[in-house]
């Protein structure tokens, strides 16, 4: 666990740099100079361009962390696995643009009602995807070496930066809507350029195949696991995406503005799990290629019990001060409609990191094709569940139908878990976890409201940040846990 720990404390501290910077830049960039029309143009075409790219990996991106064990070498350059890594996410790219061209008249008549802007911009999807895709690759390619930092620095701070710079040029009038598409898209392309140059610094990039070690063997198991990840991974995307879309289609751009400042503001809640995924996926599958599925049980109570208790301390936290945030940041009465949104994607948010790695645990067992299965059924229950309850309950809907696609869906796929790997991540810190994050909650009723947003949002902020420390501390949840108080003690007590 120590490269874990490493590469994760590293990862989540670039990680809430790159919030902070997305907090300004949403909640006092954004509301303030963009109307919810223009940011949902933006936020709808970023949805449909992942939507895409999952299409276009062709299930690369996990393929990816399965197969890299056979092609790694000393020497770095890994057989050519390089090439393979660049030439099968084009094919997809290729077979993508050709599926968008081809629906292209009933998507636009979908949206052209209530998202005209969205039929207007509909062929700049094409190089975002792109953009997008290679940017996926490379970062994947990267947390197979075991090296996330960079990659998160780049995705956290050195995007969100250019993107201030977007939506300042267009908020002052330097450019036009659409110079706005332009360079949004154009923020895209430079991070996918700086991940790309990254990898070439770390690692020889040989584009030469080595065909020698693809054994026919290799190349059925590679096709068969690919060929079930490509529906797989298009399903899940969907669950994550088709929120956005039917918001659009059903609503508009301005509700889908107004829903996507709030799913910002709760995405908060899942950052530590990307340090921490990305760099547990390749140990959890080269553990699991050796067969030492004791490690592998060890490492998903680990992941899945940090991850729940860094989500559950940052919800409560978002939660407790969603009435204060509104109140403070500009047009706040505007984007106030998002409150419930955030309360329902927050819990969605919480399943999602306590048991999301028992998804790349079957992905890369013998019983992967189970994540096709209830993929696909989720993804036709979360459109169900959009259908039924955004007309009814507007944008508090589409997150009351991602909880619900939630709960359903990792609780068929801990099932699937549990019976066919005999592993769960539950464990008497689990339990403690839990209580600490309702104990806080009944806290947080208790204390007295202040009238000025500013310092009743420091006042809840500080009291309930101490109190979450002191139960932390002493109800020792973890090893790890244990492990960072004990080196920070160790560490104020060398300053004195």
């Amino acid at each position: 666990m120590g490269i874990i720990i490493r590469q994760s404390m590293k990862g989540t501290l670039v990680t809430y740099i790159g919030a902070f910077i997305g907090f300004l830049t949403t909640f006092f960039i954004v509301t303030q100079y963009l109307d919810p029309e223009i940011f949902g143009l933006s936020q709808a075409l970023r949805a449909a361009a992942l939507m895409l790219s999952a299409l276009a990996l062709l299930g690369t991106n996990v393929s990816m962390v399965r197969f890299f064990p056979h092609f790694k070498t000393e020497d770095g350059k890994n057989n050519g696995f390089f090439f393979y890594v660049l030439i099968i996410p084009f094919i997809g790219f290729v077979l993508a643009t050709a599926a968008i061209l081809l629906f292209k008249e009933p998507i636009l008549s979908y949206f052209s009602q209530n998202s005209a802007l969205l039929v207007d911009y509909f062929y700049w999807l094409i190089p975002l995807t792109f953009f997008f895709l290679y940017w996926t690759v490379f970062e994947t390619y990267s947390s197979v070496l075991y090296r996330i930092a960079v990659p998160s620095f780049i995705r956290e701070v050195v995007f969100r930066v250019f993107l201030i710079a977007v939506y300042l040029l267009y908020a002052f009038h330097v450019t036009d809507l659409t110079g706005f598409v332009l360079s949004f898209t154009l923020v895209y392309a430079i991070a996918m350029g700086c991940t790309f140059f990254y990898v070439s610094r770390i690692s020889p990039l040989s584009v030469s195949g080595n065909r020698s070690i693809v054994s026919r063997s290799l190349k059925k198991e590679f096709f068969t696991f690919s060929g079930v990840l490509i529906l797989g991974s298009i399903g899940a995307t969907a669950i994550n995406s088709i929120d956005i879309f039917m918001i659009s289609g059903e609503l508009g751009l301005a509700d889908a503005g107004i829903y996507s400042i709030a799913f910002f503001m709760i995405a908060i809640v899942e950052i530590p799990s990307r340090s921490i995924t990305s760099i547990s996926t390749p140990i959890a599958s080269c553990a699991m290629k050796a067969g030492s599925m004791e490690e592998v049980g060890r490492l998903y109570k680990k992941v899945s019990l940090h991850q729940l208790l860094i989500g559950g301390i940052i919800f409560i936290l978002i939660w407790i001060n969603v009435d204060n945030i509104y109140k403070i940041i500009p047009n706040g009465s505007v984007y106030a409609d998002g409150k419930w949104v955030i309360f329902f994607l927050g819990i969605a948010r919480l399943i999602q990191v306590t048991l999301g790695f028992g998804n790349n645990l079957i992905s890369y067992s013998k019983y992967f094709r189970w994540t096709l299965y209830f993929t696909l059924f989720i993804a036709a229950l979360t459109v169900f569940t959009n259908s039924l309850l955004i007309p009814r309950f507007g944008i508090a809907g589409a997150a009351i139908a991602v909880l619900i696609s939630c709960f359903i869906s990792y609780g068929l796929q801990q099932w699937v878990v549990q019976i066919k790997l005999k592993l769960n991540p539950f464990s008497i810190g689990t339990l403690k976890t839990i209580g600490i994050v309702l104990l806080l909650l009944g806290i947080n009723f208790l204390l007295p409201q202040l009238n000025n947003p500013f310092i009743d949002l420091i006042f809840r902020s500080v009291v309930i940040g101490i109190l979450s420390i002191l139960l932390i501390y002493f109800s020792h949840l973890s090893e790890e846990v244990d492990w960072i108080f004990k080196n920070f003690l160790q560490k104020i007590k060398k300053t004195k």
